[in-house]
Parts: structure tokens; sequence; C-alpha cells
């Protein structure tokens, strides 16, 4: 099993943050299934103010680029991406158009 943490901002807007995390708690069953579908074992989102911090922990056979290749071939997918960015906001150590940055763990017990 592989695991990974991402983090990200959100538009610092209260309404905003509550709409985001009301969207969470009703995620589409197509977007789970592509969650699945992808190698994805388990995900959890935490929040704090306007960060976000995503944890995955994959199969031994997935890797992020084939989930992105899956995720850009996925209309409804698209769809939910459009649909989220518009409450998010890269970090400022973002690449041009990414969204979720992939953390480097410094401490492990």
């Amino acid at each position: 099993m592989k695991r990974y943490c991402f983090a990200l901002d959100l538009i610092n807007t209260p309404l905003l943050i509550e709409r985001y995390i009301e969207y969470h708690q009703k995620v589409w069953p197509e977007i789970i299934k592509s969650i699945k579908d992808s190698g994805i074992i388990d995900a959890e989102i935490y929040h704090i103010a306007d960060r976000l911090f995503l944890m995955i922990d994959s199969n031994d056979s997935f890797t992020l680029e084939n989930k992105g290749k899956m995720d850009a071939e996925n209309p409804i997918v698209q769809k939910w991406e459009e649909l989220m960015w518009s409450y998010q906001k890269a970090l400022p150590v973002a690449k041009p158009g990414e969204k979720w940055v992939l953390m480097e763990r410094i401490f492990k017990l």
C-alpha cells in the first residue's frame, strides 16, 4: 500500500467554504467510483480555516499519472473538478494549473 498526502487552499469566504464542505458530505457516486477504480483504497480530507489536507492510501499498482489520465478522460470527473475549482485556490507554490500539491513527509513514528 502507498500513501500520498496533498495540500490545497480554499477561497477564504465562509459561505464558499461551507458549500465546499457540503459537497464533500454528498460526493457524487460517479466520483467515488472513479476514485476506487483508480486504485485508491481510502481517502480523507481534513480542513482548517481555508486549508485542506488530503490523504490517500492506494494499492501498489496506483500511480498519480494513471489517475490523472483517467480523470482527464472522464467527463463527470471534469465537471466535478470544474465545480470544485470555484471553491479552491492554488497554493502559492503550485505550478500553473496544479490544484492539490503533493506534500513531502518529514517525520514518521
